[in-house]
């Protein structure tokens, strides 16, 4: 066999390339695990509004509070999601890793390549595992994927309950009256409320400047979609 020959076969030997594949199949099924985890915490968040809601808007004395508990309650399913989000990022990390390293060169019918070093990389992540996003991040990222819309949906309920709801306000102390909470007046409330979205607004924003591969360059958009194409049967 050539030296040319020696050179393109893999770094792996057939029995360490199937351990490979099960190590990758073991990825892939926690990071999907965990993934289903952060779909379960977001659906007790939609939940719980439509109950609010509901209880909000019920009869003509329904109280807004519900609303504000909600929120709170919203709040805490953000921060355990948050926490899920992050060891999801950390298990599908090492998936792609592998996809990307492992399976594309054999897909490009070169073998296991390993010059780069990714395997001595992965190896040190499985001894010292390290969590590969903050937590701040975390929360603005699920702010900004899914929780923004949701605290969305509160406030706007929250403004036409006190507004016209069981009938238009008519007066700026009537609308303070109807924001007050027991002994707490209502101009309290609604500054605790405003302080409150501006700094979930404030988060998103600040982790979306300062986000992981913010300043990575993204390659342009295909003209063809030659995937779909193949699908198709198309050459």
């Amino acid at each position: 066999m050539s030296e040319g020959t020696e050179s393109q076969q893999s770094a792996f030997n057939t029995a360490e390339i199937a351990a490979l594949s099960h190590l990758y199949r073991g990825e892939l099924y926690r990071s999907t695990v965990w993934r289903t985890r952060l779909d379960t915490t977001t659906n007790w968040a939609v939940l719980t509004t439509g109950i609010a809601l509901s209880l909000t808007f019920s009869s003509e004395t329904a109280s807004p509070l519900p609303l504000v508990l909600v929120g709170l309650l919203v709040t805490t399913f953000l921060s355990i999601e948050a926490r899920r989000y992050r060891f999801f990022d950390f298990w599908r990390m090492r998936a792609h890793v592998l996809e990307v390293y492992f399976f594309g060169p054999i897909l490009r019918g070169q073998g296991v390549r390993v010059e780069n070093g990714w395997n001595e990389i992965l190896y040190q992540d499985y001894r010292t595992p390290n969590l590969h996003i903050t937590y701040a991040e975390a929360v603005g990222r699920r702010l900004r994927n899914n929780y923004c819309w949701i605290f969305a949906i509160q406030v706007t309920a929250y403004i036409g309950k006190l507004l016209i709801h069981p009938a238009p306000v008519a007066t700026l102390q009537e609308f303070w009256m109807r924001a007050a909470i027991g002994p707490i007046p209502g101009q309290l409330v609604v500054l605790a409320g405003l302080a409150f979205h501006a700094t979930w607004i404030t988060l998103a924003i600040v982790t979306f400047r300062s986000r992981r591969g913010a300043g990575r360059a993204r390659p342009p958009n295909p003209t063809r979609d030659r995937l779909l194409e193949l699908a198709r049967g198309g050459n």
